[in-house]
């Protein structure tokens, strides 16, 4: 029941009954990424889509799968031996507003013993 509510009123917990309805009618699977993401395409392969395995987290698509989707290769990597290249990085959630979140060197956000000492040598300009 509270499925069916979300997808009613929300769009970032998954698929809408718009979505639902589209995809049922029009939708042929295409394959299922490592997260449990489903992807489709229509008939004449005009159109891509996927379905989000939970909330909506456009970072949640692997290499591969975006490459597809963003109409950069014509082969979805269901259809290929598609094997990550070793620089590609697994899927992270996204830190950002968090703890996790990067702090560069320097950065008002770090602990004050990770900042370097002023040591006095900065003058002020004066015009």
């Amino acid at each position: 029941m509270k499925e069916w509510l979300l997808q009613i009123f929300t769009w970032w917990n998954g698929q809408t009954m718009g979505t639902r309805f589209y995809t049922w009618r029009y939708g042929t699977k295409v394959g299922e990424d490592i997260y449990g993401n489903i992807y489709y395409t229509n008939a004449d392969k005009t159109r891509r889509w996927m379905i989000y395995n939970g909330p909506v987290e456009a970072t949640a698509i692997p290499s591969g799968w975006h490459g597809w989707m963003h109409h950069r290769t014509d082969t979805a990597p269901s259809e290929e031996t598609y094997k990550p290249r070793e620089w590609e990085k697994t899927h992270e959630k996204n830190h950002t507003g968090t703890h996790e979140a990067y702090r560069p060197a320097g950065s008002l956000l770090r602990p004050e013993k990770d900042r370097p000492r002023v040591t006095g040598e900065y003058d002020a300009w004066t015009p």
